[in-house]
């Protein structure tokens, strides 16, 4: 049964060497990401890899196939288990959807921790370790407002798929920063204002990013504001503003703070973006893992990992880093 399940976490880490920490020689610890080769998880895994070694722990890791594999993430989930993990880290693919799969991984004595997406219902895990979401939306909001003050603004939201929770705070957060009323972080579903004149789903891919801002474009070439949820989606958006002819015209503002993404605000295809640190998620992870292994103390709620807003040019009342910082502090190539 164990020698089967270590052979199906051939998708992770899983070793012989961790069947036999499993037994109790020393903390064993998981990470299940979305995906194996989205730079923010990787620097994760990274992170955690790290943070383990120096730990003295072992750590096992898996992935979804694509963005929103829940399957294969159950899977991680049952086969980690088998093998004897006392704490489980995972980024959900499907917030709802994973839910049954980590009450039974509780249920078992694994302490599970979400990074950088919450569960629903948030308390399905017992601690989350991320972005505060909302917060990276109201810091580029705040910027694109202070950047076209005095202009008529219209906004085009480049999303990423309905429902997902990350992309309600951080589409909400953006509305709130920007000034539009009645937008808290308490609002459950995408909200919009007077300046959306379009929304669309990327998925956070750069390809689909671009498309849905030619649509956008298409349904009013006024457009001199872009939302995006994610670096790759605001350099899609760039490339159809681009081919369009309206690049020098239109402010894009994002989220994630990746090396690409920071250079791209040297380069001018930012404005800004909020920079947060999955490196730092994944080490915390460990660290509380090690702990409950040692000690039996679970890490339990909220924490929050920071966020930054990186810009090339300052804004008065508008605290933010430069891209010196935000390239000593991104993650991936």
């Amino acid at each position: 049964m164990r020698k089967s399940a270590i052979a199906l976490l051939g998708l992770g880490a899983l070793t012989a060497l961790g069947f036999a920490v499993a037994q109790g020689k020393s903390p064993v610890i998981g990470l299940i990401t979305k995906t194996e080769t989205n730079p923010f998880f990787v620097k994760m895994k990274e992170g955690a890899q790290k943070q383990a070694d120096a730990s003295g722990a072992k750590f096992l890791s898996a992935a979804g196939k694509i963005d929103g594999d829940n399957a294969g993430q159950v899977t991680a989930i049952e086969n980690m288990v088998a093998a004897g993990v006392q704490t489980i880290l995972i980024t959900p693919a499907d917030s709802k959807a994973i839910v049954p799969a980590i009450a039974k991984a509780r249920a078992a004595g694994v302490m599970v921790i979400a990074l950088d997406s919450p569960t629903e219902p948030a308390d399905a895990v017992d601690a989350l370790f991320a972005t505060n979401n909302y917060k990276a939306g109201v810091l580029i909001g705040e910027y694109a407002a202070s950047a076209l003050k005095g202009k008529k603004v219209k906004i085009a939201m480049l999303d990423l798929f309905p429902g997902h929770p990350v992309g309600i705070a951080r589409h909400n957060g953006f509305l709130d920063g920007f000034g539009v009323a009645g937008v808290t972080a308490d609002t459950e579903d995408l909200a919009t204002g007077p300046q959306v004149v379009c929304a669309a789903d990327t998925f956070g891919d750069q390809a689909k990013g671009q498309t849905a801002m030619e649509n956008c474009l298409q349904k009013d070439p006024g457009i001199n504001l872009v939302y995006t949820i994610n670096e790759p989606a605001a350099a899609g958006a760039y490339q159809a503003l681009k081919a369009a002819g309206k690049e020098k015209g239109v402010t894009i503002v994002s989220v994630d703070g990746g090396c690409a993404g920071v250079r791209n605000v040297d380069a001018g295809v930012i404005a800004a973006t909020s920079q947060q640190y999955p490196l730092k998620m994944a080490a915390l992870g460990v660290a509380a893992g090690v702990k409950y292994a040692k000690t039996g103390v679970k890490a339990v709620g909220y924490v929050d990992t920071g966020v930054t807003l990186i810009a090339k040019k300052a804004r008065s009342g508008i605290g933010s880093k430069d891209v010196k910082f935000g390239l000593a502090n991104c993650w991936g190539n």
